[in-house]
């Protein structure tokens, strides 16, 4: 360890909070070190709950489960299927969980025990019980005490002896009912139409025959339910089918009233009014034709004839064309041979040769007769044009006119279509009924069962429940748990100091070092002793009180006779951290505290102030604690005078000085007479002050052994004469936040305190509480350099 830079003005930083306790994260190190701790009590817990569950086993009888299979056919309910939009998948398993609470259903449970005569049947109302329900049952009698309610119904004393056998009768079928009731079974086979029926049962055969009387009564309720069902809707479709048919006929005669009234006769699918605008519309279109054909002849040719002569025997090819016209083609004809005749004379005699201009005279009046046979042609195409075009303005008058007509039936063959679709639905939905009222009388004369059984009940040859494994298998979860509930309490309850760690994280302190348990074990069987002998002999007694208070001296000098030992260790390692601390004073003066009495501090006081003295340093160990001088019982100094008498008397410290023949150590014992209440003015007088600094003066150490600081204020009255503190404390019984509270609230020592110890250590568990590759964990590793006979010389000593 390095200590050169240790001093009070720079200490360890102040306690903070657990930084695991502060993370969001689960610290799983931490979890496995709680599970290892609290293995033990988790084992009990899982012990316990074995042995709940053997219990369980040996007091509960077993229960014998009959089991049978009925198939659900899909066409179930067809006749709603038809109409109704429900998805076929979700009305299926509707209607199959309807069927498993009809076979849960009491009316079902009753028909079984009129059937079966359960409710006479001594075995099924009687069946053994388990200690389970006998305690229940016991405490809901002795709760029906307080009940003000009364156990006999009003009036049954004026009821006769016939009236009360019958309510008698009725109860027991009653709770007949309500027995198979709770132990029926009835349960979907995945996604099938099979239901699984079963019956629990102390008596296999009880079982089995329950089963089948529940698979029979359940298919004869379904046969008497479709019966009836079918019965019903065949009397409500009769009824239903003559109101369909007057509603029916009546709508037929309305069509055909309103269709004479309002003159909508129909033949081919239409009305008279629809067909004669169909007709006119249709030769509207024809003459419409006829006009554009006519009126675009007549333009033609009147442009011909406008254009004169020579155009008109260029165009009278046209003319040509049309039938009936063979003069224009012969003129044409001429016309053209002329012309030829005309050109050849004129290319062989000239244009001025006489019958050239002969020639050329004919071509004219050829011309001048095909232009007035061309104006003919016009007027007669005029004319056609003009009766083309009357016709179709006679056409489209007769089209308007039947238009108006047609408008008004339309209006009437509204209504008409109204009355049509409702005639028609009416008669859809009476032959609907018609058919459905056809097949429910064939179904009423035949009823079919919509169930069968696929699979019959048979006598369990073996016990359903309690089941061995599942039962040790629960139990032992159930123990697991509760054991881990009691180990989490254990670690919730967990407020103590445990490791190095603790004392750092959560004080701020040094940590000097562990000191192990000493000889608990033997002080246990001498504990145990020492009650037998309690009529014995005077002697055994003394011999008793001996070998105690010997084995009390031996612990006060574990560090002397066992100097390689861990106790020994962890001294030095305090004699260390008061050297470097202290370092520039000639005498330190050492407190030794604690936070509780029984925590060890006198025994680390003597130890510390026996090694110092072994070693050669002049040491004085002073019995400060005056109220409950522990220190010098255990050391078992008699002495007349102590440090009372020393500090009142101011006598200095050589008259009451006792000294250690081995190691030179000398000791200021306490001797108390009465009750002394003054100890801290004592501890803080200016006698006292004078007595240390006497002290000072001869020797090196000055060991104070200090009583608590819970209980008393003295070690804070002594605080201003020390130049340091050790801090004892009982590792897994000094409670964390007791030492912060009083550190806090003692400042004055909380500055001067040079580290804490953790005293009366259980070696063998200490590394159960240390992180993963801490030194906690390597104990062993270290025991290699420690001869530890600190247990070998407290018996040696006993």
């Amino acid at each position: 360890m390095n200590y050169a830079n240790y001093s009070f003005n720079n200490r360890i930083p102040a306690p903070r909070e657990d930084a695991r306790e502060g993370s969001d994260f689960i610290d799983l190190e931490r979890l496995l070190a709680m599970g290892k701790r609290q293995a033990k009590v988790v084992g009990i817990g899982a012990v316990a709950g074995l042995l709940l569950g053997l219990v369980y086993l040996q007091t509960t009888p077993p229960t014998f489960t009959a089991s049978t299979s009925v198939l659900i056919d899909e066409g179930m309910n067809k006749m709603v299927d038809e109409v109704s939009a429900t998805p076929v998948n979700m009305q299926t398993d509707a209607a199959i969980l309807s069927q498993i609470e009809i076979i849960k259903s009491a009316r079902l449970a009753a028909v079984v025990v009129e059937k079966e005569k359960l409710d006479q049947n001594t075995n099924f109302m009687d069946p053994p019980k388990s200690l389970a329900s006998t305690l229940f049952g016991y405490a809901r009698s002795f709760l029906q005490v307080f009940r003000s309610t009364p156990d006999v119904a009003p009036g049954s004393s004026d009821l006769t002896e016939a009236q009360r056998k019958e309510m008698a009768d009725t109860q027991r079928k009653q709770r007949a009912v309500a027995m198979l009731q709770d132990n029926i079974i009835a349960d979907r086979s995945g996604r099938s139409y099979v239901i699984s029926m079963g019956y629990r049962s102390h008596d296999p055969q009880l079982a089995a025959d329950i089963t089948k009387a529940y698979a029979d009564a359940f298919v004869a309720d379904q046969l008497d339910a479709s019966f009836d069902a079918t019965e019903k809707a065949a009397v409500w479709l009769q009824g239903r089918l003559e109101e369909l048919r007057t509603s029916s006929q009546k709508a037929a005669l309305e069509v055909e009233t309103f269709r004479a009234e309002n003159g909508l006769a129909a033949a081919r699918g239409e009305t008279i009014a629809e067909q004669q605008l169909s007709d006119l519309n249709a030769q509207l279109t024809l003459a419409q034709a006829d006009t554009a054909k006519a009126r675009a002849r007549y333009e033609q040719y009147r442009t011909i004839v406008e254009s004169g002569p020579q155009a008109a025997v260029s165009n009278s090819t046209l003319s040509a064309d049309e039938a009936g016209n063979p003069l224009i083609s012969e003129l044409k004809q001429r016309y053209s041979s002329v012309s030829k005749r005309e050109q050849e004379i004129s290319s062989g005699f000239g244009p001025n040769h006489p019958q050239a201009v002969a020639l050329r005279k004919e071509q004219a009046d050829l011309s001048n007769q095909i232009l007035r046979e061309l104006s003919q042609l016009s007027e007669t195409y005029r004319n056609a044009y003009e009766v083309a075009q009357s016709r179709e303005t006679a056409l489209r008058n007769s089209v308007s006119e039947a238009t108006g007509q047609n408008s008004s039936a339309n209006q009437a063959q509204v209504r008409l279509r109204e009355l049509q679709q409702q005639a028609t639905a009416l008669s859809t939905l009476y032959q609907t009924f018609l058919s459905r009222y056809e097949e429910a009388s064939q179904q009423r004369s035949f009823p079919i069962a919509k169930v069968r059984v696929i699979s019959e009940a048979t006598t369990p040859r073996g016990p359903s429940s309690p089941r061995t494994s599942m039962v040790f298998g629960l139990a032992l979860v159930l123990g697991l748990l509760m054991g881990a509930a009691f180990g989490a309490l254990n670690e919730f309850n967990e407020r103590f100091f445990r490791t190095a760690e603790d004392v750092r994280e959560r004080l701020g302190l040094k940590f000097l070092g562990y000191l192990p348990l000493l000889g608990s074990s033997e002080d246990k069987k001498d504990a145990g002793k020492t009650k037998t002998p309690q009529n014995g002999a005077a002697s055994a007694q003394s011999q008793t009180r001996a070998s105690e208070a010997a084995r009390r001296r031996a612990k006060m000098r574990i560090a002397v006779d066992a100097p390689a030992s861990m106790f020994a260790e962890t001294l030095r390692s305090t004699k260390i951290a008061s050297d470097v601390v202290l370092q520039d004073l000639g005498c330190k003066v050492i407190g030794i505290i604690s936070m509780l009495p029984g925590e060890g501090k006198s025994t680390v006081a003597a130890n510390l102030a026996g090694l110092l003295a072994a070693n050669g340093a002049k040491t004085l160990l002073i019995d400060a604690d005056l109220r409950n001088p522990g220190l010098s019982r255990s050391l078992g100094i008699d002495a007349d005078q102590g440090l009372v008498e020393a500090v009142v008397d101011d006598k200095g410290w050589h008259s009451v000085i006792k000294v250690d023949r081995q190691t030179k150590l000398a000791i200021v014992p306490a001797v108390v007479r009465g009750r002394f209440s003054h100890t801290s003015e004592l501890l803080s007088s200016a006698s006292m002050r004078r007595f240390i600094e006497d002290a000072k003066g001869t020797f090196e150490y000055i060991i104070v052994d200090l009583p608590p600081l819970g209980p008393v204020v003295d070690a804070k009255a002594f605080a201003p004469l020390a130049d340091g503190f050790v801090l004892v404390a009982e590792w897994g019984a000094t409670p964390r936040p007791l030492v912060r509270s009083a550190l806090n609230a003692e400042p004055q020592i909380a500055n001067k305190i040079l580290g804490l110890v953790l005293n009366k250590v259980d070696l063998k568990k200490l590394p159960r509480y240390g992180a993963y590759g801490s030194s906690e964990q390597f104990l062993d590793r270290y025991s290699s350099y420690y001869v530890d006979k600190s247990e070998a010389k407290v018996k040696v000593a006993s």
